[in-house]
């Protein structure tokens, strides 16, 4: 029943499987699968869903202050609320890196709503260019 709401799909990114055909996800790495195209698409990409993604990659010139930080996770909590209906949101939070000033961590907690297991996904991004 949990496997019928997850569905199945393509694996993200696109990856040609050992027989030849496309790489496929289900059940909770399909759901991480789905969170990771949402942060990594940018607003407008989709012709004709030009309100989809994150938009995430906006951020990659701004500075790294607790403003750009909190928009940052606005961002991501919003997009993932509008588009991933099959997970319950826990925090987002967006964390400077100690000794990268350049340099954030993006965490997502979620909980799948058809079993209500837990799932972390961190990513690390970049926010201001050439600072090293």
């Amino acid at each position: 029943m949990a496997n019928e709401f997850i569905g199945i799909g393509w694996k993200f990114p696109i990856k040609v499987n050992a027989r030849g055909g496309i790489s496929q996800s289900s059940g909770p790495e399909r759901i991480q699968d789905a969170v990771w195209v949402i942060l990594k698409t940018a607003l407008g990409e989709r012709v004709m869903r030009p309100r989809f993604g994150a938009g995430v990659d906006e951020y990659v010139f701004q500075p790294n202050s607790p403003a750009t930080r909190a928009a940052l996770a606005a961002a991501i909590k919003g997009a993932l609320l509008e588009w991933e209906p099959r997970i319950d949101l826990e925090p987002v939070r967006v964390e400077p890196v100690p000794g990268e000033p350049s340099q954030v961590l993006v965490s997502v907690e979620y909980r799948l709503r058809a079993t209500n297991e837990l799932f972390n996904l961190v990513y690390p991004l970049y926010l201001e260019e050439g600072v090293v």
